[in-house]
């Protein structure tokens, strides 16, 4: 049997899940904060689900049985590339139950069959957050996802954060101004521009049949960058004219200004952010580390206006984001940059010096665990010397030892040496030691 890793399903050591679950609890604590509610959706949909808004096959794993009869199975289901997908079906589903505009937020794994590289993985963590309306949904939505994201990203340990922001409309007006009938792949090819470069960019639009001119544009309109509405009127010298362009010149503006408050420098305006994928229909966001910008955004999304309708009459317009958790600590793992402060939740270890003392060991190890202080029985008796030597090696601060008949117990930092008489129902740990803790070095 094979017992070596698998390329993109990462497993991460006990210290390392213990990093990766405070991260997912201050996201929860961060998003119900701004007021977005639990679910959770299925991991599997149908194929026409996942496929049906510009999602390509081979990201997909398809279900199949491995000792399924002919005709039975699961044919026709997949595993979810993503939470977006899922959550619209979820929404036309439930939408009788539902009040809006339906604030949501999902913490999830997905899986992707995309070829693993750094930062990207074939199962990992995704948390998102969406606001869907019935009809119509807010402008203001947009601009408070930003507010959210600055938030939730500045309470994770992972250093700054800037969220670049742009609106598909800008984009597809300019190109539509330039006589481009097909936008998508034009979308697609410029959103490529940190990855592949200004002149590769050029050789992939001018096989799309672009005019060298509406080329130069496209490229020029790429490299505006601002932290205010002067983006606007720099977009507005470009030359060219559309009623989308407008529209999204308008939409684009207001976002700046509402979140004009937010610290400088933490939003910026992007126009070479597009988002690749097709449901995307208005303002789009990227966050990328400040001190890791070559990872790639570690949370995305955007606007989009018909992708939770499924097929139904009403429209139910959203905006969300995503946050790639898996990514951020694939990068802080492999740089030793997030760490525990231990291995193991158990903040006190109750040595055992004889059989006999088990009985006396337990009722400590309860009274502490009745007032929330995670605590193990040493399994077996052993010297002092070798209980200690494992709470250590372990992590564990605390080691705790039941007085003999009529004495009274005790407890020992064993970082310190301190030892003090202690009783079970009343002694408390400090509050930095109650729980592992993440540091960031």
């Amino acid at each position: 049997m094979k017992t070596g890793p698998l390329s993109g399903f990462p497993e991460w050591l006990p210290e390392q899940r213990i990093v990766e679950q405070a991260l997912l609890d201050t996201l929860r604590r961060q998003f119900e904060l701004f007021g977005f509610a639990p679910i959770e959706t299925r991991a599997v949909e149908p194929l026409e689900v996942l496929t049906q808004k510009g999602a390509t096959d081979k990201e997909i794993y398809v279900l199949s049985r491995l000792h399924a009869d002919e005709g039975e199975g699961d044919k026709g289901l997949g595993l979810h590339f993503d939470l977006t997908v899922p959550f619209a079906r979820y929404v036309a589903q439930h939408r009788g139950k539902l009040a809006f505009p339906f604030k949501r937020y999902q913490i999830q794994k997905v899986w992707r069959g995309e070829r693993p590289q750094k930062g990207r993985y074939r199962e990992f963590y995704q948390a998102d957050i969406d606001v869907i309306g019935q009809e119509t949904l807010s402008i203001q939505h947009d601009a408070d996802m930003v507010r959210v994201l600055h938030s939730v990203m500045g309470a994770l340990p992972v250093g700054a954060v800037t969220i670049h922001i742009n609106n598909r409309k800008v984009l597809e007006g300019i190109y539509r101004a330039l006589g481009v009938e097909d936008v998508v792949p034009v979308l697609r090819t410029v959103d490529k521009l940190d990855k592949i470069g200004p002149e590769k960019v050029r050789e992939e639009l001018a096989e799309l049949g672009l005019a060298p001119g509406a080329i130069d544009t496209v490229l020029a309109a790429g490299e505006i960058r601002g932290a205010d509405e002067g983006v606007v009127e720099a977009i507005r010298a470009l030359g060219v004219s559309h009623p989308i362009l407008d529209e999204g010149l308008d939409e684009l503006g207001f976002v700046l200004r509402a979140c004009a408050d937010l610290p400088a420098g933490s939003v910026v305006a992007d126009l070479h952010i597009a988002r690749g994928l097709d449901y995307y229909t208005g303002t789009v966001y990227e966050g990328l580390l400040d001190d890791e910008p070559g990872l790639g955004a570690v949370c995305s999304g955007g606007r989009y206006d018909n992708l939770a309708a499924m097929g139904g009459k009403a429209k139910l317009p959203g905006v969300g984001v995503s946050i790639g958790i898996s990514r951020l600590l694939g990068q802080a793992f492999a740089q030793d940059s997030l760490v525990a402060s231990r291995q193991t939740p158990t903040c006190v270890l109750v040595a055992l010096d004889n059989d006999e003392r088990r009985a006396a060991a337990q009722v400590a190890a309860s009274a502490l665990r009745a007032r929330g202080i995670a605590c193990e029985v040493f399994d077996r008796p052993q010297k002092y010397g070798k209980q200690i030597k494992y709470a250590d090696s372990k992590g564990i601060p605390f080691v705790w030892f039941c007085g003999d008949a009529g004495a009274a117990d005790t407890v020992k930092d064993i970082r310190s040496g301190e030892q003090v008489e202690a009783t079970a129902d009343t002694w408390q740990p400090p509050a930095e030691d109650l729980h592992p803790r993440v540091l960031r070095r």
